[in-house]
């Protein structure tokens, strides 16, 4: 039997991660774990309680809410993948819009947040045969993980990539919207004090500015491959 592996992929928004590691999973036959999804329920819950807005962010009132909120997982067979429920309810659509984006990475900067969640997420990993991603899954969730990647790409490249899928979902935003929004969220991911974007000193980084999702799938699965033999 193939030993089970922790599979670790952090990078910058709108890098893939998520469409890779679902990839991975699936392959595996591994548990998928969107921790951006987390962070982005997290968000939803504090818009919808009038906590954040353009205007003022109530981290206080956020971090004394936080027993309230329970998240989980629930796989979707039609999708192939786990949707995010928010205290029971499933809001899997209502977290990918720009207005999320807009406010994540600043929810994701709360100590006390991040403490909550990073529980949640090293419990569920703790039987290996995982697949995570987010922004410091191979540094603070599982500094011990097997393989560990960083995707990166151009900010042009990945404004353009998340246009496009809120274009095709019908969301009204513009280009020069959403890349604003991508360099905003990659200088407070990599300059908040708690657990910042950076690259574990044992990851592989990947630029896929120009790799399509089927030659990146390649790359990283015959990595995989590469280390059960050998474990």
């Amino acid at each position: 039997m193939t030993k089970k592996i922790t599979i670790a992929i952090d990078g910058f928004s709108s890098t893939g991660k998520s469409t890779l590691a679902k990839q991975l999973a699936k392959h595996l036959g591994y548990i998928y774990v969107d921790t951006g999804a987390m962070y982005r329920a997290v968000t939803f819950f504090a818009m919808k309680q009038g906590y954040i807005n353009t205007d003022a962010f109530d981290s206080t009132s956020l971090i004394a809410s936080l027993p309230a909120i329970r998240l989980h997982f629930e796989f979707n067979a039609e999708l192939g993948f786990a949707e995010v429920f928010l205290n029971d309810f499933n809001v899997e659509t209502e977290i990918r819009t720009i207005e999320v984006s807009r406010f994540v990475s600043k929810v994701a900067e709360v100590s006390q947040v991040r403490a909550k969640l990073v529980e949640q997420q090293k419990e569920m990993g703790k039987n290996k045969a995982i697949v995570m991603d987010g922004r410091d899954i191979g540094t603070v969730v599982f500094p011990d993980a097997e393989l560990k990647i960083f995707m990166t790409a151009s900010a042009s490249t990945r404004a353009q990539r998340r246009y496009d899928e809120l274009i095709a979902k019908g969301d009204a935003v513009t280009y020069d919207e959403v890349l604003k929004n991508v360099e905003e969220r990659d200088y407070i991911d990599t300059h908040r004090e708690d657990s910042p974007l950076v690259m574990a000193e044992d990851a592989i980084e990947i630029d896929n500015s120009h790799l399509s999702r089927e030659e990146q799938f390649a790359q990283v699965l015959e990595m995989v491959n590469d280390i059960t033999k050998t474990i």
